[in-house]
């Protein structure tokens, strides 16, 4: 059975699995080198083909770094125009390639770090979208009774598992919690706060209050904060902040968004 052109199941064999990806970006670079070529047609020939031939398998796996590393590699000799047992000068760290032509680089992509944004958008729309097949199998699967943001690696999980979940992380430190009727959102461990870089509260926890998600700030009765409970919840700075939320009577429900993009909707291109 084979899912994407690889096998749905890639477990101990995955290194095997993933050389048919080596061996078609390696026989396209041979193909190329022998040929008089520019800067920019080795630029173009490593964006449009050699680093974009592994992104769909990327989308839906996590490539061993020993992987990453020839690909890495075979871009890097055909850019310098190195050939079969020759040496040739690399006037620059690769790494440094990687960087936008306006801070001194090509514009090359990591592929380590290509992968795990590819892979953030898939647990993304696990995340946001509970109609999407590949949220309720892996929810059945892995966090029926949790989220996926809330849920562990879990024991015995498939590569297509981990492989997303390696992502989270980014998803994590990317996104906050945009206000409806707070029951969603824990107030002292997740990211809610417009206005700090962690969008972390950061005041002291008090000890004598059960408030444990945003729900427990609201005053229900008229569709706002309960600002005196606000008030002697936080620091005053922070309680400030709070109270400028503004929250809908409705209660709709709490919205994750992606703070990278101006919708508040993921891309891979901000998260990478």
């Amino acid at each position: 059975m084979r899912y994407l052109g690889l096998p749905s199941l890639v477990g101990q064999g995955k290194k095997k699995v993933f050389n048919r990806i080596k061996d078609q970006v390696g026989r396209k670079i041979a193909s190329w080198k022998g040929k008089l070529m520019s800067n920019a047609g080795r630029e173009i020939l490593i964006k449009a083909v050699a680093q974009a031939t592994p992104t769909y398998t990327m989308s839906c796996f996590k490539l061993p770094n020993s992987l990453c590393s020839d690909l890495n590699s075979m871009m890097r000799n055909f850019w310098w125009g190195k050939k079969e047992n020759e040496r040739k000068m690399a006037w620059v760290s690769w790494e440094k390639l990687y960087n936008p032509k306006s801070k001194g680089g090509i514009g090359f992509k990591d592929l380590k770090v290509f992968n795990l944004a590819l892979l953030a958008k898939q647990g993304w729309r696990i995340q946001q979208d509970n109609n999407s097949l590949i949220h309720k199998v892996f929810k059945a699967k892995y966090f029926a009774k949790s989220t996926f943001m809330e849920v562990q690696l879990g024991s015995r999980p498939s590569y297509v598992w981990r492989s997303v979940f390696a992502a989270k992380e980014i998803i994590d430190k990317g996104s906050r919690w945009c206000i409806g009727n707070g029951r969603e959102v824990k107030v002292w461990e997740d990211r809610w706060i417009p206005s700090h870089n962690t969008f972390k509260v950061v005041s002291p926890r008090p000890q004598d209050f059960d408030i444990n998600v945003v729900a427990d700030l609201l005053d229900r009765e008229h569709g706002s904060w309960d600002a005196n409970l606000v008030r002697s919840t936080f620091l005053p700075f922070k309680a400030n902040t709070v109270l400028s939320i503004p929250i809908s009577p409705s209660f709709p429900l709490d919205l994750l968004i992606w703070t990278w993009t101006k919708n508040g909707c993921f891309s891979a291109k901000s998260a990478y």
